[in-house]
């Protein structure tokens, strides 16, 4: 595996796996011992991998496994955008890598993007203070030859869709994506350009949804995004809802009326 030139010629760098436990793990771990952040650290496996709420993610060969290990790379309250940085860094290398598939992709709040409805890839973002500084990484998993059969979401893979992408192809033009997406979002001042770039390309927008919860369900209109990246949902009492975290589902997914 290779990051793209560009991405290099810029000081990222790459620690590629045969098997790791977790991406992520091993990205914190590396700035435990001082690593300075712009690093890639790759499986081809992972034997403990994670997704959001600490949920299993299926780990097998053939799909594409990275984090990115950054170092301060905005103040803390504004670190959770990098959520909706890298969706767009993951659409814009998918695009690039298969564009035929452009028109049935979409992103869905708060961290995936879908293929024709369907689970393609899923971002997890983590952080820990290390040396005074706020290290984070983003981890993203993208389903290239397979994907989970029973899931609490609907997924799908790139052959699947009839695209063969290898996990290489997709490395190099991530790590050029997201390179451009970090140099826009520019340590959170420019994220009213990836909130608007982001709904763009949204699922749900203006749509009616279910939000869970911990412990109980909102129904309601998807409206947008607040200026933090907080999902907008109006409520059937015209009360405009705040919600932080949860999974949305589109309403007719949830065997409501």
């Amino acid at each position: 595996m290779q990051l793209d030139p560009s991405a290099a010629a810029a000081g990222f760098r790459l620690f590629a796996h045969d098997i790791l436990g977790s991406t992520n793990s091993e990205a914190l771990a590396q700035s435990r011992q001082g690593d300075e952040g712009r690093l890639w650290v790759v499986a081809r496996e992972q034997s403990a991998g994670r997704g959001r709420r600490g949920r299993e993610w299926i780990s097998a060969p053939g799909n594409l496994y990275a984090t990115l290990l950054l170092a301060d790379p905005a103040p803390a309250d504004a670190a959770p955008q990098l959520a909706f940085v890298t969706g767009l860094a993951v659409h814009d290398a998918i695009v690039a890598c298969a564009d035929e598939l452009a028109k049935e992709l979409a992103l869905k709040w708060p961290n995936d993007l879908l293929y024709a409805n369907k689970k393609l890839a899923g971002i997890l973002i983590e952080s820990e203070m290390s040396a005074r500084k706020l290290a984070v990484a983003v981890g993203v998993g993208i389903n290239c030859l397979h994907h989970p059969a029973q899931a609490s979401f609907p997924a799908t893979d790139l052959a699947e869709a009839g695209k063969s992408v290898s996990p290489e192809s997709l490395l190099s033009a991530l790590s050029r994506t997201m390179m451009g997406r970090l140099a826009q979002w520019n340590r959170g001042a420019g994220f009213a350009a990836i909130r608007a770039d982001w709904l763009a390309h949204a699922t749900g927008l203006g749509r009616e949804m279910t939000v869970r919860l911990p412990g109980h369900e909102l129904n309601g209109y998807f409206e947008g995004l607040d200026d933090s990246g907080q999902l907008l949902l109006r409520l059937a009492d015209g009360k405009l809802q705040t919600i932080t975290a949860g999974d949305i589902f589109p309403l007719a997914e949830t065997g409501e009326p």
